[in-house]
């Protein structure tokens, strides 16, 4: 009898396929509490890791990170109309604390740009308190009607930037930074995903802002994922908040401020872009486990032999894993690497001792072959880059591949609903196309120039619209 799949194959159902491999990979859990997970140990790793590399080029960016407190007093989010309307469906509200009803309830913490702006006011006095850059790594929760683990929770882990300026020039420089610098970056040469970078629409603009960049991946499935974005909030909150500062001049001027966010939507991109009928694949840069040394017995030369030569991988800057757990079968432990998509696997038993070699197993191009023990310490590393370079330049073909330059509206809706992307010009499209298409659940991913660029604005000449179905 044929031995059973490990996971439902993408072609027969990519939805299944993706709770598949989150439960067998072992990387999250639904949680106890309708649309909350429970992230484990090797899903954290990948979080981790994504933290560490973002972290770094925030901080490059000129951010300080800082905390700010879960609860917030519902009267902030009411000082800002649009912002209150947006997220009100989405909020989590406590009304109740030590066995007594609260004087004023307190909304869970959706995103924090009003409980930040209160701070803000405070902190800001004079133009030499300009700019103020602000990171914070917290939780969130919203509400979320139709989960599903790392794509939309209830509560969900993120990075998000609050910071204010003393000019709309400035701070709008500063949203397009982040997104470019930091998230594009980030996406491109970290996590191996290729990323169109646009302006939303004013339609789908973040509550409170003036404008909204965005990064948008196609998923294997042909459907979109918003990875990240960045938004210019002009002065709306400041004006709520009344965050002012003192000027060169010595009047009184609000601020320009912007905020930036991306969260653990991104390990679902990255299991949704990468993996395949096999479980996942990680970008080498990205995973915190690049290398597995495997004992195929347990003979006592060859689990000397298998950790002498973690060590020396680990040397050579390779973060590996040894395992030696022989009382678990060699088969087993391979395709539970597999499953975790582990970029490269060296297995070492008895005869491979006898040869000097090691069989060198590649997850992200596939394929085995024999490999000299002591080559492996300078090959490794290379192996590894061109593995990553690899999966960067799927991702770019397959969105290549699948996005249609169209004319009307009714072929943009064909092309989404067929499983990919269309493009075409925005004033041949505009707002009430946008409608037309959202009637059949197609959305204007975001707006770009004809050269790919990000638009100016949104009436910007030659502004293309690119459309799909998304997650």
């Amino acid at each position: 009898m044929a031995k059973a799949p490990v996971l439902t194959p993408q072609a027969d159902d990519f939805p299944r396929w993706y709770q598949d491999l989150i439960s067998k990979a072992e990387l999250a859990d639904n949680g106890p509490v309708r649309g909350t997970m429970v992230v484990r140990p090797y899903g954290y790793g990948l979080w981790e890791r994504m933290q560490q590399e973002m972290d770094a080029r925030i901080k490059a960016a000129g951010a300080q990170n800082a905390y700010f407190p879960l609860f917030i007093p519902q009267s902030y989010l009411t000082r800002e109309a649009e912002h209150v309307e947006g997220f009100a469906p989405e909020l989590a509200v406590v009304t109740h604390g030590g066995g007594k009803e609260l004087e004023e309830p307190v909304v869970v913490r959706p995103t924090s740009e009003t409980i930040i702006n209160e701070y803000f006011s405070k902190w800001v006095q004079s133009y030499r308190d300009l700019p103020l850059l602000i990171n914070q790594w917290a939780n969130v929760v919203r509400w979320e009607m139709r989960p599903r683990v790392f794509l939309r929770t209830s509560e969900f882990l993120w990075q998000e930037g609050h910071t204010a300026h003393a000019t709309y020039e400035d701070a709008r420089d500063y949203a397009a930074r982040i997104h470019r610098e930091v998230y594009a970056d980030f996406m491109a040469n970290v996590l191996g995903i290729d990323v169109v970078l646009g302006r939303k629409t004013p339609k789908e603009r973040f509550a409170g802002a003036i404008n909204t960049l965005t990064l948008e991946a196609m998923m294997r499935d042909g459907k979109a994922l918003q990875m990240g974005t960045s938004h210019e909030l002009g002065q709306n909150f400041a004006r709520a908040f009344d965050t002012q500062y003192l000027s060169r001049d010595g009047d009184r001027q609000l601020v320009w401020q912007t905020s930036w966010g991306t969260s653990t939507r991104m390990v679902g991109g990255l299991i949704m872009t990468h993996g395949d009928d096999n479980g996942l694949r990680v970008p080498p840069r990205l995973a915190h486990v690049q290398a597995v040394v495997l004992a195929i017995k347990g003979d006592d030369a060859v689990l000397a032999k298998v950790r002498e030569v973690g060590d020396k991988l680990a040397a050579a800057g390779v973060r590996v894993e040894v395992d030696d757990r022989t009382d678990t079968p060699f088969g087993r432990r391979a395709v539970d690497w597999e499953l975790k998509g582990v970029p490269v696997r060296v297995e070492i038993g008895p005869r491979d001792l006898e040869s000097g070699t090691a069989m060198l197993a590649r997850r992200i191009p596939g394929g085995k072959e024999p490999v000299r023990l002591e080559a492996l310490p300078e090959l490794l590393p290379k192996v590894l880059e061109d593995d990553q370079a690899q999966l960067l330049r799927e991702s770019r073909e397959r969105r290549e591949a699948k996005t249609a330059d169209v004319r009307t509206i009714e072929e943009a809706a064909e092309a989404a609903t067929s499983g990919g992307w269309a493009r075409l010009p925005w004033a041949d499209l505009g707002p009430q196309g946008e409608a037309r298409l959202a009637e059949q659940a197609v959305t204007v991913r975001c707006l770009v120039g004809e050269d790919g660029s990000v638009p100016e604005s949104d009436d910007a000449p030659g502004t293309l619209a690119i459309v799909g179905r998304a997650y």
